[in-house]
């Protein structure tokens, strides 16, 4: 089948050094995104950003690339067209107090912190201004951490692992970005019911990320690719990749691995 549709991360996988569409993973200027979303634009195929940024953040780069459809605050939401959906599980999302206030107001944060100290914290500036999300830095077990939330009367959320930074945690390793979402709310999930509105098949579908939540899109889209920054940085991303086939790591890093994946996919 022809390629109709490919579903990008943003930062480490479309975007280069320092969240640049014109830098490579090294910092130097490069026009090979450009090139890629130019061979998708030739070729009739749509690119819809998954990102866990806000939505101002994640509109702004798809108005930027000449898209309609993105996907933000790791899932929760998509739009498409101009008409917003929005997963939350069993979260109310009409109401006059945000879910992130929500998940605020009932304490989560609070017992995350206390619970890890000096493992996460908020990662700061970003972490402002979420309607449906919490987003974190540090390092914990995200098994352990949601084990915790369900104990603690909160199962209606999760903690995801958002993929590896460039920060470090003193004395510990490489942080990692933690998203706190409604349960409802994936990546796989908002790219799946995209395809849906769409009409999309599996086999139609290809998809790029560098993290263990991007990685779940694989069981959704014909083919996945990580960039080979994901796991260089992440080593739980190797084996989270181990068995599965339709999962490719590209030889190039952040944007020249999308480039890899898309040029490589469209001619074949």
């Amino acid at each position: 089948m022809a390629l109709r549709c490919v579903y990008t991360d943003l930062d480490g996988t479309l975007l280069g050094r320092g969240g640049s569409l014109f830098r490579d993973a090294e910092g130097e200027f490069s026009l090979l995104q450009a090139r890629g979303l130019e061979a998708c634009h030739r070729a009739g195929v749509e690119v819809v950003i998954k990102s866990g940024r806000r939505e101002p953040q994640v509109m702004e780069d798809a108005r930027l690339i000449g898209q309609t459809s993105y996907i933000f605050e790791a899932g929760c939401a998509m739009m498409i067209d101009g008409e917003l959906t929005v997963f939350s599980g069993e979260m109310d999302a009409d109401g006059e107090v945000t879910i992130a206030e929500q998940i605020h107001r009932d304490g989560v944060p609070k017992l995350l912190f206390e619970t890890y100290p000096g493992r996460i914290e908020y990662h700061s500036p970003w972490h402002h201004n979420r309607v449906y999300s919490h987003l974190f830095r540090g390092l914990v077990d995200v098994d352990e951490a949601n084990a915790l939330l369900a104990e603690n009367g909160h199962g209606h959320l999760r903690l995801l692992d958002n993929g590896a930074m460039s920060r470090l945690v003193p004395d510990v390793g490489p942080a990692h970005a933690y998203h706190l979402v409604p349960r409802g709310a994936s990546k796989a999930g908002a790219v799946e019911a995209h395809m849906r509105a769409r009409g999309y098949e599996p086999q139609q579908c290809v998809a790029i990320g560098d993290s263990i939540e991007d990685l779940a899109v694989a069981d959704v889209v014909g083919h996945f690719f990580v960039p080979a920054n994901g796991p260089e940085r992440d080593p739980g991303l190797v084996e989270a990749i181990a068995g599965r086939p339709n999962v490719t790591v590209t030889e190039g890093r952040m944007g020249d691995g999308f480039y890899e994946a898309l040029v490589g996919t469209l001619v074949r």
